[in-house]
């Protein structure tokens, strides 16, 4: 199980070359600063309060689940940003795991699971048996079968190391990669 001193981080430099690739979208940014939120931002980035996480985190599972990175930070990643890296890898888990078992759980699914070419063999149901004659059906989609919707992929998170103290250091006044810079905020911290 995943804890906060063991979550992947992310180099300022790293994220930076991700976030001017022609990839850049399969990449997220959540900035999880409270009223800290100031002084400028990183491009692209969406933010979620930390005061917010706990009635968000659905929502935010459900935004990003098509992206490859998800990367969290708040002010300096000591704290808000590798706790809410680590509650959304944990909430995502169990999404996952509930979906899986949801998906076991349904008996005509249990009994009607592909075979090697990806067919089902629908015989022995009474309806089916009747309409199809013993015929295999092939699976035709990707879908969840509980909700129709696109079962969550894969993905990686991370936590930006520094936090946006670092990031803005360097890519402060990049405005291809910082959006809202306002470099007096910063005197005290550079």
């Amino acid at each position: 199980m995943e804890t906060t001193s063991t979550l992947h981080r992310m180099s300022r430099e790293q994220l930076s070359s991700i976030l001017l690739s022609p990839d850049s979208s399969k990449v997220a940014v959540v900035d999880v600063r409270d009223d800290d939120y100031v002084g400028g931002h990183i491009k692209s980035s969406i933010n979620v309060p930390s005061s917010s996480l706990d009635y968000r985190m659905p929502q935010i599972i459900r935004t990003l689940d098509d992206k490859e990175m998800v990367v969290f930070h708040c002010a300096l990643c000591q704290q808000r940003g590798p706790g809410a890296a680590l509650r959304y890898l944990r909430e995502r888990d169990s999404k996952l795991k509930k979906q899986d078992t949801s998906a076991g759980s349904n008996d005509a699914r249990q009994e009607h699971t592909p075979n090697d070419k990806g067919q089902v063999d629908f015989s022995g149901t009474s309806e089916l048996e009747e309409a199809n004659k013993g015929e295999e059906v092939e699976i035709l989609t990707t879908q969840h079968p509980e909700t129709g919707s696109e079962r969550l992929t894969k993905q990686e998170v991370f936590v930006l190391d520094g936090g946006f103290v670092k990031w803005q250091e360097k890519y402060g006044k990049d405005e291809r990669l910082t959006a809202d810079y306002a470099e007096d905020i910063w005197v005290d911290y550079n």
